[in-house]
């Protein structure tokens, strides 16, 4: 988005003499900060960018731990990931999070999450550096505010979302999220009968093709035992801006307990080659759901679900 635009070719390579650190936070932030960039081969001038760069996080109060200048320099893989983890979640979760508070008056995160559209124009007044500080809690609070958000939209196709990990796996959720938003997009039904991969597939590309929404994921990503949460997290927070309302009842004070929903299920069957992944129908019908299990013992007739946050 800059003028000219700047291209990254390499992040750990391109971002070592501070001007696409700069770019990006001048972009995100509204603020003017390329007019202290100092093009030059030299070391000390490329720490001098960077320390700039840090020293306008810092500033903003964004917790920074154990980054340096000369880590960013050196090209330092972890510290480089860890750096454009906390600009992702001061700039883009946080305040899309914050954007959910602001449409709920029920809310108790008022002085939580908020955004630097409205903080950094003011950034010497004491209550707004408040807001924008990056706590752990506020991390927690901003990420358990988005994973509220995904269940409440989730549920009514029978989708459970418990966390940004394993419940992605099928590729459900992030078709259910589509369809809430566009119910034209997606057919869930056809979704129950396709593998895993299909059904991510299909959901990044529509995403992408249909709301807008930059691919930043494949399949394979997520069809790992362990998914990556914080990959997760800043791929579906790019759906809050692209929501076309946002009602009070989407955010709720996180720490909030949800009511518990639950039913009895029959177990469906389901073709071996589909590892791990068994679908289940409610008596009724109405509602499906997919969930993991251990293969090592047999599939039990009912299973009692429990739609809450445990």
């Amino acid at each position: 988005q800059c003028k000219p635009p700047l291209k990254v070719k390499d992040l750990f390579i391109d971002i070592q003499d501070g001007k696409i650190l700069m770019a990006l936070l001048e972009v995100l932030s509204g603020q003017k900060l390329m007019h202290e960039y100092k093009s030059s081969t030299h070391r000390i001038f490329r720490l001098n960018n960077i320390a700039k760069a840090l020293k306008f996080l810092e500033d903003s109060n964004v917790k920074l731990v154990s980054i340096d200048a000369a880590e960013i320099a050196d090209g330092n893989s972890s510290l480089v990931l860890g750096l454009i983890w906390n600009i992702i979640l001061f700039f883009q979760i946080k305040e899309l999070t914050g954007n959910l508070n602001r449409n709920s008056s029920s809310s108790s995160l008022s002085s939580g999450p908020s955004g630097p559209e409205s903080d950094t124009s003011h950034p010497s007044t004491p209550s707004v550096e408040r807001n924008m500080s990056v706590t752990v809690k506020d991390q927690r609070k901003a990420i358990r505010a988005l994973l509220v958000w995904v269940q409440r939209k989730t549920r009514k196709y029978g989708v459970a979302v418990q966390d940004f990990a394993s419940s992605w796996r099928s590729g459900l959720a992030f078709l259910a999220i589509i369809k809430a938003i566009d119910s034209t997009l997606v057919d869930m039904k056809q979704a129950l009968a396709k593998s895993a991969r299909e059904n991510l597939e299909d959901a990044f590309s529509i995403a992408q093709n249909k709301l807008g929404v930059p691919r930043l994921l494949e399949p394979e990503d997520i069809m790992v035992e362990s998914p990556d949460e914080q990959s997760i997290v800043t791929y579906v927070a790019q759906f809050l801006e692209h929501f076309p309302e946002l009602e009070g009842e989407d955010f709720t004070d996180p720490d909030k307990e949800l009511p518990i929903e639950s039913t009895y299920v029959h177990i469906k069957d389901t073709p071996s080659e589909e590892e791990g992944k068994i679908l289940i129908l409610s008596e009724s019908e109405e509602n499906m759901y997919t969930v993991n299990h251990e293969r090592s013992h047999p599939a039990p007739p009912k299973v009692h679900i429990h739609d809450a946050p445990e």
